[in-house]
């Protein structure tokens, strides 16, 4: 297996479909092989029933559902350390950045990164629309705090959810990751950053969802 796409996904009824139908028609176009993974975070609508409907369409479907909401993070652990992979990337369920932008990650894992995460804040990336300017704000602030506090200045956008990680990066790294909600994704690197792994940073294309 090459790739394992992870969505985490809560309360999805209404974007899911779409979103893996996008991810299934591309994968389908590629040369190598591949798998999607939804977790349903505790959903009370009809996501866990979408994604076990969409598993008889595309194959490589697995769905793992669970009943208590447990936030994006476990969410996300859960489905990193089940999927079969060498590389394996999570997105998000509302699809604000297409899958097609990992075409972008393969060069950077080419020339020796082992993790490569979507950025809207570098140059490069099209934010089409970009967030209110509230969210930017609060963003910015959490931006500023999160480089102080954990000594993650080289990076300026740990909280898009477009991450693609090798294999034994997830194995090494996943397991020891205790936050479950917001806050998870600076978690995730400065465990790597402490573990000498080398993080690439891409700008992408992102969509914004008032709805997410």
């Amino acid at each position: 297996m090459y790739l394992s796409v992870i969505i985490p996904a809560y309360n999805e009824e209404k974007r899911l479909p779409k979103t893996l139908k996008d991810i299934a028609d591309f994968l389908l176009k590629q040369d190598f092989e591949s798998e999607i993974i939804v977790v349903n975070d505790g959903s009370t609508d009809q996501t866990a029933k979408i994604a076990k409907e969409f598993s008889k369409v595309f194959k490589n479907t697995k769905v793992i559902d669970y009943k208590e909401n447990r936030g994006k993070g476990y969410g996300v652990r859960i489905g990193m350390l089940q999927a079969k992979g060498e590389f394996r990337l999570f997105t998000d369920a509302d699809n604000s950045t297409p899958i097609s932008e990992i075409e972008k990650f393969w060069k950077e894992f080419e020339k020796g990164a082992d993790i490569v995460i979507g950025s809207r804040e570098i140059k490069g990336a099209i934010l089409d629309p970009p967030q209110p300017f509230f969210r930017r704000f609060v963003g910015e602030c959490f931006k500023i705090l999160r480089k102080m506090i954990l000594n993650l200045w080289e990076i300026e956008d740990t909280q898009c959810g477009f991450k693609c990680f090798k294999r034994e990066v997830v194995e090494k790294i996943f397991p020891k990751c205790k936050i479950d909600r917001f806050a998870f994704d600076p978690e995730i690197l400065i465990l790597a950053k402490k573990a000498g792994y080398k993080i690439s940073e891409v700008p992408i294309y992102w969509r914004n969802d008032p709805n997410s």
